[in-house]
Order: C-alpha cells, then structure tokens, then sequence
C-alpha cells in the first residue's frame, strides 16, 4: 500500500475548505458539508474520498447517515514541511523591520 498523500489532497481548494469546515464546526454529515458548495453531493463524496485515503478525516456510521470530522495529525507532515520556510521568511522580515527603524523619518 503506498503513503496517503497529504499534500496532494490539499492542493485542491475545495478539500481545504472542507478540512476548514470541519475544524470550525465539527464532526458534520456529507449533506451539511455539500450545503456549503456549488456542486452535487457525490462530488463532494469524492472530494470526502481523497481526504479519507490521506487520513485526514475519518468517517463514522451514524444510522443511514455518514459523519466526517477532522483528523489533523498528518497536517503535522505539512507544519515540519513548512517549518525552515516560516523561519527563512521570519528572518527576512525581521531584518526589514531593522532596516525600517534604522531609516531616516522623512
């Protein structure tokens, strides 16, 4: 079995709005989420698909309903990832501010 791709499944825009809906108002049924988009709930169904192969999000039986909510501990891969490029940005902003305040007030 190959690694759940993270980064792939967060690439679409439509995915990291679910995974924001999720974090914002919880565990939600595939209907709920699909109130939110332009699009047909096995669309989003897919869209749910993707987001579950990469582990980030589970899916629980409820009766004839499925609730989704969010599982963020493979957005850890993403904040490691992340992490030198947050400090690299950090560093140039700060020596930006530095040479602000040095700057004459004209």
């Amino acid at each position: 079995m190959s690694e759940p791709d993270v980064f792939g499944a967060l690439a679409n825009p439509t995915r990291r709005a679910v995974l924001r809906l999720l974090l914002e108002r919880g565990e939600q049924p595939v209907q709920q989420l699909a109130d939110h988009f332009a699009m047909r709930r096995p669309s989003l169904s897919e869209h749910l698909r993707v987001l579950k192969d990469a582990g980030l999000v589970v899916e629980r039986p409820s009766g004839r309903q499925r609730l989704y909510s969010l599982r963020p501990e493979p957005l850890r891969e993403v904040a490691d990832w992340l992490d030198p490029y947050e400090r690299f940005w950090r560093g140039r902003l700060t020596a930006l501010r530095d040479v602000l305040d040095e700057a004459p007030d004209e």
